[in-house]
């Protein structure tokens, strides 16, 4: 027989799925965060100097578009910072309940 729909041993594999998701967002949260603040040190290493100077609407434009950029980076590379941090710490989550061999 089979466990009703929302019972059983699929409920707590259904919250570690939900600890994974949450784990894996803080992952590319945190990666997400680290390179936009390393777009950000790469744009202060370059000269700003030029005919066209730089406004405060400008910089701020720059950081929206910065904090964008890494964002789309995290979710759409694989094996990144994001990726290593998720593997080392899901280590850590407690395992799902395994069926014994004569369980359907």
């Amino acid at each position: 027989m089979t466990a009703p729909i929302g019972g059983g041993p699929g409920r707590a594999v259904g919250g570690l799925d939900r600890q994974h998701a949450t784990l894996k967002k803080a992952a590319q949260d945190l990666e997400a965060v680290f390179l936009n603040e390393l777009f950000k040190a790469m744009r202060e290493a370059t000269p700003q100097d030029g005919i066209l100077s730089q406004d405060s609407g400008q910089e701020l434009f720059t950081g929206m578009l910065d904090e964008r950029l890494a964002q789309l980076h995290t979710e759409r590379t694989k094996g990144g910072l994001g990726e290593a941090l998720y593997r080392q710490l899901s280590r850590r989550l407690p395992t799902p309940p395994t069926q014994a061999a004569g369980d359907p």
